[in-house]
């Protein structure tokens, strides 16, 4: 009875409109708070017993086969993949940096470094995380998987100064520019194994990548790849409305296809290059990518809603956002991302404390995707440096 009363309540709250239920009424505190115990949650129904290693989805369906697995392998799906679980890495970074927490350093090192290392492959050379467990049959590996996790790493270097995370960070950025090459110009494929397009998603993060590991080193070749990557993707791939599209194949065609976590890498990289050199075109370049995104990714109707996509392109594009609140103080657009974090955490979660993915609330997803709800963890982590 007490569990359909929840339904019932949770289903109600769901209902209501989205102006009414998204006022930012969070503060930081509870949004902070709200990211914890998502997190906890997280842990527990995503848990596998006896290793560091999540599940997929929630429920678990036994039946799910793997994909992804090299030279046309496929086998049972025992665990999530690379990307998904590498999520939990960065919406913990997310939460460390804004708390310096002893409790998500320790989830950090003790929880999904371990886990990490269950994907890592140096039976391949130059060594990278591979998309699925090693113990499973081979599995390809994707340039732009390393990458965030490469990300994630430097973070942790720049926050803590601890050398092993910078060791790990380099190892994986051999890997990732071992994808590039001078076809079309220069750029990064987006797998090895299938080296047929070069995307936004494995060259705009790269910049980024790059970027960061100056800020981590003072070594200046990875400011100057920052900067030419950063060029390619934006002479290649950027469209005439401002956003960015999502590949260019090598006979030249291209995926014109939009997801947020695109631009939202491009404007990062812009932001970071604006702070490093102090040239105002790459502030202005960042600012222009900014608009043109949101209003792509937003509702127009003046309800500044999201539209729907995985969360989690949605919380790496809020990143870029969030660089560019740091160089010029503009509150507009995260205060959009709150409206709708709010909206997520009070009227958008199942029985479980687990989120859909419908930013409506209409749409109530019985299954749910681990990445989609580490994406919530890291963007209410985020979000908190909007000074309200």
């Amino acid at each position: 009875m007490l569990k359909y009363c929840t339904i019932v309540i949770l289903s109600f709250w769901a209902s209501v409109t989205f102006a009414q239920s998204s006022k930012g009424k969070l503060t930081s505190v509870d949004m902070l708070r709200a990211a914890d115990s998502s997190l906890d949650v997280i842990l527990k129904k995503y848990g596998s017993k006896n290793t560091f290693l999540l599940r997929e989805n929630f429920p678990v369906d036994e039946r799910y086969k793997a994909d992804y697995l090299g030279n046309g392998a496929s086998g049972k799906q025992e665990y999530a993949y690379l990307w998904p679980y590498s999520g939990g890495l960065s919406a913990t970074v997310a939460l460390y940096e804004q708390t310096k927490s002893k409790k998500y350093k320790s989830i950090i090192d003790k929880r999904l470094v371990p886990g990490l290392e269950e994907y890592y492959d140096d039976k391949r050379k130059p060594a990278g995380y591979a998309s699925y467990i090693s113990s499973a049959p081979v599995s390809d590996r994707f340039y732009d998987d390393n990458i965030w996790i490469g990300i994630d790493f430097t973070n942790l270097y720049l926050l803590t100064g601890e050398t092993k995370y910078l060791e790990k960070a380099t190892v994986v950025w051999d890997f990732v520019y071992s994808g590039h090459d001078d076809l079309l110009g220069g750029g990064i494929y987006w797998c090895e194994q299938k080296k047929t397009s070069k995307n936004t998603c494995s060259n705009a993060p790269a910049a980024v990548f790059a970027l960061k590991l100056y800020e981590a080193t003072k070594e200046k070749k990875y400011l100057e790849l920052g900067k030419s990557l950063y060029e390619w993707t934006k002479t290649n791939l950027r469209d005439v409305d401002g956003v960015y599209m999502d590949n260019i194949r090598l006979d030249g065609s291209i995926d014109r296809t939009k997801y947020p976590y695109n631009s939202g890498q491009m404007i990062e990289a812009a932001a970071l290059l604006y702070k490093i050199t102090k040239k105002p075109h790459y502030l202005e370049e960042a600012q222009k990518v900014a608009n043109a995104s949101f209003r792509h990714f937003f509702e127009t109707d003046g309800s500044q809603r999201l539209k729907n996509s995985d969360n989690w392109f949605i919380a790496v594009m809020m990143r870029g956002f969030v660089q560019l609140y740091k160089l010029d103080n503009n509150p507009a657009y995260l205060r959009a991302f709150h409206k709708n974090l709010d909206f997520a955490w009070t009227a958008n979660r199942d029985e479980n404390g687990l989120f859909y993915k419908d930013w409506k609330g209409e749409k109530k997803n019985e299954r749910k995707w681990l990445l989609d709800q580490f994406a919530i963890v890291e963007m209410c982590a985020n979000i908190v440096t909007l000074k309200l």
